[in-house]
């Protein structure tokens, strides 16, 4: 059977002969398969999981005309046209080689979500990745938007998903796009109006098989970027691939820095976030932008998170006045170095969303003395330079989950001197123990810390609920 030929597909063009496989049945793949069907494709969804979620799913999508199927997600359909993937699926995934060597072409949400824009209003997208950052800049960039009075939304990685957002009725004037890592590998049509990417540190590398492959994909952000490519000026890999990348003709490269801007940067300037890019007398003078004190929480992290959402929202013409009111109006996303409690002098931090070594870096770097909760899924990550880092900072440190034993090493071979407590059950119930025995660890003036730097998937649905266990062992602790 001939393999259709999708290189020039939009929404508007007839799907009714297209046959997709989408492979996950998570909030991406439910969104692309519901679009599909609405435009008369033929759709098979393949996932290994069969939980309560995806069955629920499953039913709808059968009603509505879909082939579903559980169990077997290694095994390419025969006679399909396109593979679309979901998000979080290893490109190394065995489906996947497949349907490369059989030359049927494999697209991500990214890719699928750019194809299916409403052709009579294509609202620009304003990209956001990064290894860390990603979410909080997106909300930012989201609030600016709206503060701004256009008809904007953050979706992809960030929880809603992007086709459904490029299906509603009603038009965008912008989207806010945040991308993960696993949704770049299959892009190649995007197109954004601006890019960023905020920082690069090892990640994912189960996935991806490499860092350099990990990177690699990152890059792959600034593809195509028609006014914008922003760069982090304090991280080289960022600046290496706006370099590399192949942009639009006239798109120009716009640094970020907590420093003093250069011509073509944004930064900070005394206590004020300035535009040295984006304005016709930028070589001698900045426009204010906004003050670090309209950030709700005025950490170094959320300054340049705040500056790379500000580029973003400049290449695309918003007033200073509306980044600097979006910068107020924007709320924390939860389980992101979340103040919990303070308990007989010693503060209590939720930030569970310190999935990888970087982020967990960012975190203890904040504090001067801490009793640090860590551990989960390394996703292949060395905790050495972490460690021999944070080492000075670090009063205690409790273990808990699959992987502990890597940082446990760690912490053997550059803080032999501070005490090591391990929880080997990976029953959600061990976080009221564990931040038990830290309460117990703890001195005046030190700060708990759960900043895990693993994933969370052994022990919990996600990041969230072991940061929702962690608030809830607090509070226990509080009664």
């Amino acid at each position: 059977m001939t393999i259709l030929d999708l290189t020039d597909f939009k929404r508007d063009s007839n799907w009714s002969q297209v046959r997709a496989c989408i492979l996950g049945l998570g909030v991406a793949g439910f969104a692309a398969a519901d679009a599909l069907l609405h435009l008369d494709a033929k759709v098979m969804v393949r996932d290994a999981n069969e939980g309560q979620k995806q069955k629920e799913r499953a039913t709808i999508l059968e009603i509505l005309g879909a082939d579903v199927a559980f169990g077997d997600d290694t095994t390419l359909p025969a006679g399909i046209d396109v593979l679309i993937v979901s998000p979080g699926v290893s490109p190394l995934a065995p489906i996947i080689l497949a349907a490369q060597e059989a030359g049927i072409p494999v697209w991500g949400e990214l890719e699928l979500a750019w194809r299916l824009r409403d052709p009579e209003h294509l609202a620009p997208w304003l990209v956001i990745t990064g290894t860390n950052g990603k979410t909080t800049a997106t909300l930012m960039l989201e609030a600016i938007l709206q503060a701004a009075g256009l008809r904007a939304v953050a979706a992809g990685n960030i929880g809603r998903s992007l086709v459904e957002v490029m299906m509603d009725p009603r038009p965008w004037d912008a989207i806010a796009v945040e991308v993960g890592a696993p949704q770049l590998p299959f892009v190649y049509s995007m197109s954004p109006l601006a890019s960023v990417c905020l920082n690069l540190a090892p990640d994912h590398i189960d996935l991806f098989g490499s860092f350099d492959s990990y990177r690699d994909a990152k890059a792959r952000i600034y593809r195509n970027t028609q006014v914008a490519a922003i760069f982090n000026v304090a991280d080289s890999a960022t600046i290496e691939m706006v370099e590399e990348a192949e942009v639009v003709e006239g798109c120009r490269a716009i640094g970020f820095s907590l420093g003093i801007p250069d011509i073509s940067m944004v930064g900070v300037v005394d206590e004020f976030l300035v535009d040295r890019a984006f304005l016709d007398s930028r070589k001698d003078s900045a426009l204010e932008l906004a003050s670090i004190d309209d950030l709700k929480i005025p950490a170094q992290h959320n300054i340049s998170n705040a500056l790379a959402a500000s580029a973003l929202a400049r290449a695309m013409g918003v007033e200073p006045r509306h980044i600097r009111d979006g910068l107020r109006a924007w709320q924390p996303a939860p389980h992101r170095i979340a103040h919990v409690a303070f308990i007989n002098g010693v503060d209590y931090i939720d930030d569970s969303k310190a999935t990888n070594t970087h982020a967990a870096q960012t975190s203890l770097n904040a504090y001067n003395s801490v009793v640090w909760i860590a551990g989960g899924l390394a996703k292949g990550q060395d905790f050495d330079e972490l460690v021999q880092d944070t080492a000075h900072r670090l009063r205690a440190v409790v273990l808990l989950g699959a992987d502990q034993e890597i940082i446990a090493q760690a912490l053997a071979k550059f803080a032999p001197n501070v005490p090591v407590h391990r929880f080997e059950s990976v029953h959600i119930d061990v976080m009221q123990t564990v931040v038990i025995r830290a309460q117990e660890l703890a001195q005046v003036g030190d700060t708990v810390l759960l900043a895990p730097g693993c994933a969370s998937w052994d022990m919990f649905r996600d990041y969230s609920q072991r940061g929702d266990a962690f608030v809830s062992a607090v509070e226990m602790l509080e009664a």
